[in-house]
């Protein structure tokens, strides 16, 4: 009724009905239009919270810095050496001389890898003992030794080299558990001045020799023996050992019947296993998780060729043919299961040539034949040519005959390939060492490894396995701080978080100079920190970024929340445009 008294203008002249009103604008309209637009900006928080990304906390500050550390500083270990001169005059040096000697030329042949990771610490002690038969002389760093221990040994005789060493091992045993390299220097009238290298932490170097050559040799032999492993330089940069990333490495043994038509050999290989395998396996348990497996192959011919020598009296393959060797169309190897994942695999093979190249024989670059005819590839594995003895026989042959090797042709070949792993772990094979002050001889272990060499790996794995896993939780931080829509489950800060623990337990085993420990806890750091790296939970959401989820939601949401903005501020408008018409009106009453 009130809109109708208004509406005639002729009552009122003076009022504009087109750019006045009587009446106050009312909000029901615009408070609609707003309480629309609010409801979507208050859904906007659960919408955000629908396509959050779940991401588990990370150390990456902790990473960091052990990723640093091990870039930036070498990881060294604690060593133990002891000296001990039998039959030398004591008035000519003292203990505590003849031990600052040793240390300082120890460093100088460790100036050549000064603080390679994996070698000892710089501030080492020598322990020095003057064995005068039974008086004993020794500085105050000193291991228990027994005086006049040695003088029921006649130290001529080299035939008691293995009886000498495992005599030196129960004199050198200390109770402590510390692991102390020895070398006993025996000043004798033999002209010839001989150094031994036992199978387990000691050596010992005999003859007419003066204290200033004995302490050059022990010098030496504490450096680049127990040390460096026999190598001149130090720790080989990037994979030295053939180990997966896990630690598991399997050893695949084959026999290769190149042309069975011609003769068929095999062999009794759970005799080798138990009775050859077995204790070299057990050495390697702290480095890693060794499996065996093996198999006997037939129609398996080589890919390179052979030529007839008339001298020689066989078939010769030389050292420029070994990269063709390998038949990889013919050579099915890769037949375990076991070998998958990170796991490392090397193929020790056998080749049995066919009639038609029998025998057939290894030329080195010097034109001598190779004595073990085989080679090594490495990270690969090692091959034997095997020439039996059916090479003499008639190999027109309509029914081949079948044979097995003998036990004494697979000791020999077992021989070769324990050489060929000493080689693929970075160690010496042929049993010398030639330094600066002489030749030394290494005794071999029946275990494959001495103790001293287990030394070595263990220092040098542990180092690598460290620098490993701050290489990869390093780029795993990087790569996560990058990506800030990267889906990070809980398994993976789990992984990471007992990663930098085995690492931490790493370095405190290492400080303490616990080997073994060191290199197990090592290996588990690089495995965790790899599985956390190859998740599989976020490889497939790792460029999953924001454009790609606002373009996902937003032909949903944004054709709706358009509209809704443009009727709240087409309703502001019009409100504003009342209320001036309004107050238009109340300005004309006035």
């Amino acid at each position: 009724m009130a809109e109708i008294s208004e509406a005639p203008s002729t009552l009122d002249p003076d009022f504009d009905q087109e750019n006045m009103r009587k009446s106050k604008p009312g909000l029901k309209r615009l408070t609609l239009s707003l309480a629309v637009l609010f409801s979507f900006l208050l859904g906007l928080p659960f919408l955000l919270k629908s396509i959050e990304i779940y991401r588990s906390p990370l150390p990456f500050r902790e990473i960091d810095d052990l990723s640093t550390a091990f870039e930036s500083s070498p990881i060294l270990f604690p060593c133990h050496f002891r000296a001990v001169f039998v039959n030398f005059d004591p008035n000519s040096y003292t203990a505590d001389q003849l031990s600052i000697s040793v240390q300082a030329h120890m460093a100088k042949f460790a100036a050549k890898n000064s603080l390679a990771c994996g070698t000892c610490a710089s501030n080492v002690t020598v322990s020095v003992t003057l064995d005068s038969n039974s008086n004993c002389i020794s500085n105050g760093n000193n291991v228990d030794w027994k005086c006049g221990a040695l003088n029921e040994f006649k130290f001529a005789e080299k035939h008691e080299d293995g009886l000498l060493d495992e005599y030196l091992a129960s004199l050198c045993d200390n109770n402590s558990g510390a692991k102390v390299y020895t070398v006993v220097v025996v000043k004798t009238e033999q002209e010839e001045v001989r150094a031994v290298v036992g199978k387990y932490r000691h050596a010992w170097i005999m003859g007419r020799i003066f204290e200033e050559e004995a302490i050059e040799k022990i010098a030496e032999i504490f450096v680049n023996v127990f040390v460096n492993g026999g190598k001149e330089e130090g720790l080989i940069h990037g994979e030295f050992m053939p180990l997966g990333a896990d630690g598991r490495i399997v050893l695949s043994f084959n026999l290769l019947n190149a042309d069975p038509h011609n003769w068929i050999y095999d062999w009794d290989f759970q005799e080798i296993d138990e009775n050859l395998l077995s204790p070299v396996i057990d050495a390697l348990k702290p480095l890693a998780d060794v499996s065996v497996e093996s198999q006997v192959l037939y129609h398996t011919p080589k890919s390179s060729f052979s030529f007839w020598d008339d001298r020689l009296d066989s078939y010769i393959f030389s050292t420029k043919d070994l990269p063709f060797f390998v038949n990889s169309n013919e050579w099915h190897l890769d037949t375990s299961v076991a070998a998958g994942g990170l796991s490392k695999i090397l193929q020790f093979v056998v080749y049995v040539p066919s009639a038609k190249e029998c025998p057939l024989q290894l030329q080195l670059p010097n034109g001598e034949i190779s004595t073990t005819n085989g080679f090594i590839s490495p990270m690969w594995g090692g091959i034997v040519v095997w020439n039996p003895s059916a090479c003499l026989m008639d190999s027109k042959i309509k029914h081949p005959l079948r044979y097995k090797i003998s036990s004494e042709d697979s000791r020999k070949l077992f021989e070769v390939f324990m050489g060929q792993l000493r080689q693929l772990f970075g160690l010496k094979s042929d049993g010398l060492f030639v330094g600066a002050s002489g030749t030394s001889i290494l005794l071999a272990s029946e275990r494959g490894f001495s103790e001293w060499e287990l030394d070595v790996l263990s220092r040098q794995h542990s180092c690598f396995n460290l620098l490993q896993c701050g290489t990869t939780l390093g780029s795993l931080s990087r790569l996560v701080q990058s990506l800030p829509r990267m889906i990070i489950m809980d398994d993976i800060g789990k992984q990471v978080k007992y990663s930098l623990e085995a690492a931490r337990l790493t370095l405190s085993n290492a400080s303490l100079g616990i080997y073994d420990a060191s290199a197990e806890s090592s290996r588990q750091a690089r495995l965790l920190a790899e599985d956390a790296f190859y998740h599989p939970s976020m490889m497939s959401v790792s460029y999953y970024s924001f454009e790609h989820c606002f373009a996902v939601y937003s032909p949903f949401f944004l054709p709706v929340l358009l509209h809704v903005l443009l009727a709240v501020l087409r309703e502001w408008k019009r409100y504003k445009q009342e209320s001036k018409k309004y107050y238009a009106w109340k300005a004309k009453v006035k």
